[in-house]
């Protein structure tokens, strides 16, 4: 895989942390290194004229903050921030996240308002590039900013802690010693600055907002499956009563008009309300992940550092407190909440002979089969799952660190949310698709030209139910493939 070459830290944007996390290796521009040690120079300057004390270098952390570092104290201390504060445990983040929080860690230590040395960023991002991944906690982080995770992270570079090969657990200090990695030699500030923001959070929404666009578009092949299945009337979809207006809605509803365009119809007057709105339900959550990306963009570029440097000061700031990308992520899971209450109706709408004119339950020999009933149950059971997900994750604060610390924004909370509701509603989404396809065949009409595609991309994983059998395994493999296809493979 091509590396991402880093000339700026503006080089580390969203699409280059998506390669990274993919496995692609980083490497660092010459010039770039050059710029981070000049003014590495001039924080070293400004430390050294004292003065002034400086959180978290000659100070305390949280409520310590008031308390003066002596110069044998500082000589430790940056060190030690990574080790007392590593409470957590699994599970942990999966490789590619992980790939993605140094990556997004190492955009903010290349700023020139965190100040930290060139070696520091060679060291992580030789590894990255050497497949390093930390023992990150998923949970259980209760800290303005995200301390807890960070220390798991970067308490590895000092041989402590865990880090995951093949996803087998190691002891850091031997897969130093077995790589022939010296530890890293932490120099003034250079440990809070590897503790500072919320590069977990900016993961989250880097890597949860494409996979959430991918069920999107599955569920825009779903919605169209079941207006072709149920031959519901098209005049509904025309773009023209939202052009000009929300062009977001006109360009779903004209999608959905091209691929139900030739399919079956039916002389019904009007489908049922969640045949009818698939396309509002689409758009919003379409407008919901584009702000979520936008957030994503703002966050990379914003200073998070405390402190950072600015114009040869150290200046405390609240950059770390990402409550804008856990409220946007919380949105982007009510959104596919939504989704999912529609795509179980339209499916339940699918199993009955009143409104597709075909068997109960889409039963070849309704009676002595039960046809697909039971699998509309168990989307039901993921949407009942999903429903418990819709509740912000972002708000819950409690008072800690003696109330030195009174405000959290459990953004990273969001992102692991927003992953699970992209999961069950994939289930979902799978369920929808089978029942369509099955009421295309079972109906026995060529269906929409353009849905064809989509129709054989299902029976790939699920052949025509005509007789009992155990639909999990199958209903899992559609799952896996949507997972990873593109929709617009599909169609």
């Amino acid at each position: 895989m091509t590396a991402v070459h880093v000339r700026s830290p503006d080089d580390l944007d969203p699409p280059a942390v998506l390669r990274v996390a993919a496995g692609a290796p980083i490497t660092l521009d010459a010039g770039l290194l050059d710029r981070v040690r000049a003014n590495r120079a001039e924080v070293l300057a400004a430390l050294a004229a004292g003065g002034r004390p400086v959180y978290g270098v000659n100070t305390g952390m949280g409520r310590l903050a008031e308390r003066t570092l002596t110069e044998q104290e500082q000589a430790h201390h940056q060190t030690g921030l990574l080790i007392a504060r590593a409470v957590g445990g699994p599970p942990w983040l999966p490789a590619a996240d992980v790939r993605a929080v140094l990556a997004v860690r190492l955009r903010t230590l290349l700023a020139e308002q965190t100040g930290v040395g060139a070696e520091l960023c060679e060291y992580l991002a030789a590894r990255l590039s050497g497949g390093w991944i930390p023992a990150i906690p998923r949970d259980g982080a209760g800290c303005a900013g995200e301390i807890i995770p960070l220390c798991h992270a970067f308490q590895t570079f000092l041989g402590m802690g865990t880090v995951l090969d093949g996803g087998v657990a190691l002891a850091a200090d031997d897969a130093l010693e077995r790589e022939g990695i010296p530890p890293v030699a932490l120099g003034p500030k250079e440990g809070v600055a590897l503790l500072q923001g919320s590069p977990v959070a900016t993961m989250h929404a880097i890597m949860r907002g494409p996979e959430a666009g991918t069920v999107l578009g599955h569920q825009l092949s779903a919605a169209a499956c079941t207006v072709d299945a149920l031959g519901a009337p098209r005049a509904i979809y025309d773009p023209r009563l939202a052009a000009g207006a929300d062009d977001v809605l006109a360009g779903v509803l004209e999608e959905l008009r091209g691929y139900t365009a030739d399919g079956h119809t039916s002389e019904h007057v009007q489908a049922p309300v969640s045949v009818r709105v698939a396309p509002q339900a689409l758009a919003y959550a379409t407008r919901a992940l584009d702000e979520l990306a936008a957030s994503a963009t703002r966050m990379l570029g914003v200073v998070t550092d405390s402190p950072a440097f600015l114009s040869g000061a150290f200046v405390s700031t609240g950059g770390y407190h990402a409550i804008e990308l856990g409220l946007r992520m919380d949105a982007a899971t009510a959104a596919l909440v939504h989704l999912a209450e529609g795509s179980v109706q339209r499916l339940h709408r699918l199993l009955d002979e009143r409104f597709t004119g075909l068997n109960p339950q889409l039963a070849v020999e309704p009676g002595p089969q039960v046809g697909l009933v039971v699998m509309h149950k168990r989307a039901a059971g993921e949407l009942h799952a999903l429903r418990r997900l819709a509740a912000p994750a972002a708000l819950g604060s409690v008072d800690t660190s003696a109330g030195q610390e009174d405000l959290q924004a459990f953004a990273w909370a969001s992102g692991e949310q927003l992953r699970e509701a992209v999961e069950r509603l994939l289930t979902i989404t799978a369920c929808e698709l089978i029942a369509a396809r099955q009421a295309i065949v079972l109906r026995g009409v060529p269906g929409a030209p353009r849905l064809a595609p989509v129709r054989e991309f299902v029976a790939d994983a699920v052949p025509l139910v005509t007789t009992d059998r155990p639909l999990g395994p199958e209903i899992q493999r559609l799952v896996a493939a949507l997972r990873t296809h593109a929709a617009d493979a599909s169609r």
